[in-house]
């Protein structure tokens, strides 16, 4: 989703939407009812729960009726489910991996519908489909760069001498690539002699499978693991716990979970996106078509370290601060994952 094509059609189309103004006959005055579609399941206290907090809040704020539809990857209920929103929704929030077809014949289909589609660009013939595209390599560099202070840092507890993190991937995918691509460029950006040892899951739910890895990980010398695996990743925060050592959070603020062994959290604020994009809605102003980028200038994605127990030095978070505003004022700049 990162190829210098897909930056060619985002500003292809920006200057359609800009165009063609609301091609939607959806207005202010008729949104009654909103859908979050997602190709997985809520509990995952990560990516997916995200986004449903932000459709409890637009339906507190804005009085719409909203209905969650899981589809529990189960490729079998991608097109039904798209049928159910259709029929039910003004609006369908979706996440569509691993059904991205589906919803651009959908999109085509129903041009009285508007579509976001959250976390990865989908564009399809008549160009209704507007998508939020989350810049997770600004945020993961700054996970790499927590890892890597926090593991040649040997006074914080347990951690060894070795030059070594780890990170836990729910399977190969471009922004679980994406994220771990920047995640190593800001660990090695400290010490270029720091290695990343990775694991891949095959799995989003499974969270024995990750904490299998991470223990793995752990005894391959890494003593803290970025779990990106949604709700799988919990055994990997699990893992850290049980060996004392320690861990990165990702999607929402996870330092709790395991207090003391969850020293950071990259956040990708899926429910933040849907209430601004929601907004634009209600105020007339949305245009179809366009593809938003949320990076660290949004507060949409972003390494937090609040938690009932700070385990970090204040010298690791000052610094992960000062490269922050370095990123969001340009004079840093992150390089973009571009898939093979």
């Amino acid at each position: 989703m990162k190829k210098n094509l897909l930056y060619v059609l985002v500003i292809t189309s920006v200057i359609l939407a800009s165009l063609t103004g609301c091609n939607t006959s959806t207005s202010s005055g008729d949104v009654e009812k909103v859908v979050y579609l997602i190709n997985g399941a809520l509990g995952d206290n990560a990516f997916y729960d995200s986004g449903q907090v932000g459709m409890d809040k637009i339906a507190e704020q804005y009085g719409v009726e909203t209905r969650t539809i899981e589809t529990n990857f189960d490729a079998g209920q991608y097109e039904p489910s798209l049928q159910a929103a259709v029929d039910y929704a003004d609006v369908i929030f979706v996440i569509s991996y691993g059904f991205e077809d589906q919803l651009k014949e959908y999109a085509d289909k129903y041009p009285d519908k508007v579509f976001v589609n959250i976390d990865t660009i989908v564009q399809n013939d008549g160009n209704t489909i507007t998508s939020v595209d989350f810049i997770e390599e600004e945020s993961a560099y700054l996970a790499g760069v927590v890892a890597a202070l926090t593991t040649l840092d040997t006074t914080i507890p347990n951690i060894n001498e070795d030059k070594v993190i780890g990170a836990v991937g729910g399977d190969v995918d471009p922004v679980i690539d994406a994220f771990i691509f920047a995640y190593t460029n800001g660990a090695q950006s400290i010490d270029p002699e720091i290695t990343v040892e990775k694991k891949y899951l095959g799995d989003w739910e499974d969270t024995a499978k990750a904490k299998q890895a991470a223990l793995q990980l752990f005894d391959q010398g890494a003593d803290i693991v970025f779990q990106i695996a949604s709700a799988a990743g919990m055994g990997v925060l699990q893992a850290a716990g049980e060996r004392e050592l320690y861990a990165i959070g990702v999607d929402t603020n996870q330092n709790d979970i395991v207090p003391g062994y969850v020293v950071a959290s990259d956040i990708k604020d899926v429910g933040k996106a849907i209430e601004e994009v929601f907004a634009t809605i209600k105020d007339g102003i949305y245009q179809p078509g366009q593809v938003l980028q949320y990076g660290l200038a949004s507060g949409a994605v972003d390494v937090v370290f609040d938690a009932e127990v700070m385990v970090l030095p204040q010298s690791i978070i000052d610094k992960v601060d000062e490269l922050r505003n370095q990123i969001i004022n340009g004079e840093l700049v992150i390089e973009i994952y571009q898939p093979e």
